[in-house]
């Protein structure tokens, strides 16, 4: 049985969209990397949510999360200075 190659790419689409559904991360999320390894968030499955002074941080995993407890306000201030449109 052969199937058309339009089947093929739609089904290939809808898995890669799945999975960067997967990651956790909301789309308005302003960094696409982990501020901790800087890795690529959802890369490692799954990102980690911490929370400090009521900014969320994600974290591509939860290996990050110790060094993210070590120095939170550092990498919160990656976070707002990314929505803020500073680099």
């Amino acid at each position: 049985m052969k199937i058309p190659m339009t089947i093929l790419a739609a089904a290939f689409l809808a898995g890669s969209i799945a999975f960067a559904a997967d990651s956790g991360v909301p789309k308005d999320y302003p960094l696409k990397k982990c501020p901790v390894s800087d890795e690529k968030l959802g890369e490692h499955g799954t990102a980690v949510k911490a929370t400090h002074e009521g900014t969320d941080v994600w974290l591509c995993c939860k290996d990050c999360l110790e060094d993210f407890k070590k120095e939170p306000a550092k990498f919160t201030k990656m976070v707002k200075d990314a929505q803020a449109g500073k680099k």
